[in-house]
């Protein structure tokens, strides 16, 4: 199983609505509290799948400034190595 979004979200809606199911039965028109089970399954996997965008989204920033430190580096790295070889060392 693969931990995307999507297949999280999948999940928790299949859960959800397995256990509407086993807990009132089947009947033909879903029940009030079916609906809300329903509802709140729903509001938890868009809540979870918001949160995965968010770290995502902070991954790519956290990977972009780190790509930004490792030019900084090579720059700080490159500039040591022209000052030792004018000193002569």
């Amino acid at each position: 199983m693969s931990n995307t979004p999507k297949s999280l979200m999948t999940w928790v809606l299949t859960i959800g609505f397995a256990a509407s199911l086993a807990l009132a039965g089947c009947t033909r028109h879903p029940n009030e509290e079916q609906l809300q089970t329903l509802e709140e399954t729903k509001q938890a996997a868009l809540a979870a799948e918001q949160q995965a965008q968010q770290c995502d989204s902070e991954k790519a920033s956290l990977a972009s400034q780190l790509d930004q430190k490792k030019r900084e580096l090579k720059d700080a790295q490159d500039e040591k190595a022209a000052v030792q070889s004018r000193l002569g060392m």
